[in-house]
């Protein structure tokens, strides 16, 4: 589905991110990405999809630093000859009310999930608008769609991922540059998982498939999503929570 194809995942070792690269990979997409404290789970990541005319690259990233971001992006786009993909997969969230929220608190859920975003696109697009082709994947939250008791910042963080979404679109499809957004809902391994006893009963009592949703189940929905089997598909926030 994506053979020759070359993509870039933020965030590669959590478990959403690391599905991701392996469905990638799989699917015969050469994969670069990027951890931030996980330097063994990156090595071995590595090392599983690495193959010796199939390298994978990543590195050590700040979500909020241009210099390294563009960096890393330029070295990507040497190795592989181009980027085809953009998988923005970098996140974080905070168990904080907001009665006990700091500033700091606050920035860091818009550096970490919004920021990180802005500046791995940008880095990235202008190599898509020279080949006229390209495709971004943004990885939000339901959170940032419904009534749900979820952190206040990182609700926000995550409804400003759509308004990114939409508006990169509108201004890239002149390039033929799509891009997407998808909208997970509790999942396996994944940053909304250290919630109480209580809160997973609710969850699987409400969600119709009674059970939170599997990395490996995200991440085929975001192969296809950068697939041109999407090719049609644009500016939409597509859910992946289980029926809530």
């Amino acid at each position: 589905m994506l053979s020759g194809k070359k993509a870039l995942i933020t965030g590669g070792t959590g478990g959403i991110g690391a599905a991701i690269c392996r469905v990638l990979s799989a699917s015969g997409a050469d994969v670069a990405f990027t951890y931030h404290t996980n330097s063994q789970g990156a090595q071995d990541l590595a090392d599983e999809l690495s193959a010796p005319d199939k390298p994978c690259l990543f590195d050590r990233i700040e979500a909020d630093q241009a210099a390294q971001i563009d960096g890393f992006c330029r070295e990507v786009e040497k190795q592989f000859g181009t980027i085809d993909i953009l998988i923005n997969n970098l996140g974080a969230t905070q168990v904080m009310p907001f009665a006990l929220m700091e500033e700091e608190d606050w920035d860091d859920m818009m550096r970490i999930n919004l920021k990180s975003m802005f500046l791995f696109s940008r880095a990235v697009v202008p190599c898509m608008i020279r080949q006229r082709a390209g495709t971004i994947l943004n990885v939000g939250s339901i959170a940032g769609h419904r009534l749900l008791e979820v952190p206040v910042h990182y609700a926000t963080a995550k409804a400003g991922v759509t308004g990114f979404t939409i508006s990169l679109a509108k201004e890239l499809c002149r390039y033929s540059i799509r891009v997407n957004e998808i909208a997970p809902g509790l999942i396996q391994g994944g940053v909304g998982m250290n919630i109480t006893a209580k809160q997973l009963e609710d969850f699987n009592k409400f969600c119709t498939m009674g059970r939170p949703g599997k990395p490996e189940e995200v991440a085929e929905l975001a192969c296809f999503l950068v697939s041109d089997k999407a090719s049609y598909i644009n500016a939409q926030s597509i859910f992946i929570d289980g029926g809530l």
